[in-house]
């Protein structure tokens, strides 16, 4: 579906020509500068907005584990993390849409029940291992989620969905941004007493496609999955800007 957005930038015009303009010093320092002999500018953006089924989701999950020493903690999260990267790829995640996103070793303290002058209770080093999977098995979300915290991942992230190629859903967004420029371009010269408009320039300002979420269950510590979790991927929209300039002819 394709939703026109029209700016318009400035109510103006930027006057410009092949001659040298004439520039006058009005009151309060305000410089006005003549229209030339091929006719004024007039510069404006359109926005094409694009929405459709996203076509690719990415799930965020790691492990978190506790020790009494670091190397401990690291060593106990690192075959947490192989048998939850295992159950990733049975579920049909390829190796290569596997990424790691963060690994974090801390010393834990208890700053509870303390007396005046006495440091904190060392309670062991902490470790937490993420990554991310990326799918486009939109139907089968909330079973991967499922799985992954049954294989033992206990921070979740997610989903965020996306289009595998943002650029080929504006293909048609372009025409229609030119379709709506030339309308634009025409009223403005009809309603200031111009017989038409001239196309001078096009640029692409590029597109925006959607913004992450917010996490599906960020840091949320998961015990048990009894159902496959419910999740509707919705719409994501990608917008495309282009720039035109146009010279109104008499």
């Amino acid at each position: 579906m394709t939703k026109q957005m029209l700016t318009a930038m400035a109510a103006g015009w930027m006057l410009a020509a092949a001659a040298p303009a004439i520039a006058q010093q009005g009151a309060g320092g305000s410089t006005v500068t003549t229209a030339t002999a091929q006719g004024p500018i007039l510069s404006f953006s359109v926005n094409e907005e694009v929405r459709a089924r996203p076509d690719q989701a990415t799930i965020g999950a790691g492990v978190q584990t506790t020790a009494p020493t670091a190397v401990e903690a690291m060593r106990t999260n690192a075959a947490a993390m192989d048998k939850l990267i295992a159950a990733a790829k049975k579920a049909g995640i390829k190796a290569e849409d596997i990424q790691t996103s963060g690994i974090n070793l801390s010393p834990q303290y208890d700053y509870s029940n303390r007396t005046d002058g006495q440091p904190p209770r060392f309670l062991g080093y902490q470790v937490t291992n993420s990554v991310r999977a990326t799918t486009g098995q939109i139907d089968r979300i909330g079973e991967l989620l499922d799985t992954l915290v049954t294989a033992g991942g206990t921070n979740i992230d997610g989903p965020w969905f996306a289009m595998k190629d943002p650029d080929a859903m504006l293909v048609g967004a372009r025409g229609a941004a030119i379709k709506a420029a030339e309308a634009k371009a025409a009223d403005y010269a009809r309603l200031a007493g111009y017989r038409g408009a001239e196309l001078v320039s096009i640029s692409e300002g590029g597109f925006s496609g959607p913004q992450p979420p917010m996490p599906y269950a960020r840091g949320m510590v998961v015990q048990e999955a009894k159902a496959a979790a419910p999740v509707e991927p919705g719409q994501v929209g990608n917008t495309l800007t282009l720039n035109f300039q146009y010279r109104l002819v008499r």
